[in-house]
């Protein structure tokens, strides 16, 4: 069996979940304010009133503390509304290295890295490298093991030659048991984005040549 997962049409959903917990309440409102004043203004010693400048001080600090506070909320939503429209459409990947499902990337910096699953141990494995017109250029023996490799290649051929950065190169593996059955899976891409595009229904991400829908996303990895 061989285990090919395509680029653009293949799409994988994730379930997260989420707790949410209640803020305990730390500050007063307007209202409350004005009534702390008034409730100061009537308990103040009449031998000793609050003196106006202070009074006066008072309220113009809160007025700024006030105004402040708000503004500081207006900027937290501008920076959570924008956070999450870059999100969506793919924006904050740029630069950053994804792992998505997919078969297809690009030769960056002279490697091409991929990673497949096993759903259970395999007796052969077998990894060959195509390039865009079909033809195999790298073939070689995977791991086995029931699980997650992953598989890096430096563009060069079985025959020696090196290979430039660009094009496209798909991954196949081929994985059977001992009894000869075909052991299923899925392969994924590891590669820098360079390139987002939104102009469509959904969000791509260019890698190099190659491209992966956003949705397939399935991390990110921090930069070596």
């Amino acid at each position: 069996m061989t285990i090919s997962t395509l680029n653009s049409y293949t799409s994988y959903t994730s379930t997260v979940s989420t707790t949410s917990t209640n803020d305990e309440r730390t500050s007063i409102d307007s209202d409350e304010f004005l009534l702390l004043m008034v409730d100061q203004l009537q308990n103040q010693d009449p031998t000793n009133p609050t003196d106006t400048s202070e009074y006066i001080s008072q309220m113009v600090d809160y007025a700024s503390f006030e105004t402040q506070a708000e503004i500081s909320d207006q900027l937290s939503e501008i920076t959570d509304t924008l956070s999450s429209f870059m999100s969506s459409q793919g924006l904050g990947y740029l630069g950053q290295t994804i792992e998505a499902i997919g078969n297809t990337t690009s030769l960056q910096d002279g490697e091409a890295a991929w990673s497949y699953n096993l759903d259970s141990d395999a007796d052969s494995v077998t990894v060959t490298i195509l390039d865009e017109d079909g033809n195999t250029v790298y073939s070689a023996s995977g791991e086995t093991e029931a699980g997650s490799h992953s598989f890096t290649w430096d563009g060069v051929t079985s025959s020696g030659e090196q290979l430039e950065d660009g094009g496209q190169y798909t991954i196949q593996v081929e994985a059977v048991d001992a009894d000869g059955n075909d052991v299923s899976g899925y392969t994924t891409v590891i590669a820098e984005v360079s390139a987002v595009d939104s102009s469509g229904d959904e969000a791509v991400l260019g890698i190099g040549d190659a491209s992966v829908l956003l949705e397939n996303v399935l991390a990110v990895r921090a930069t070596q």
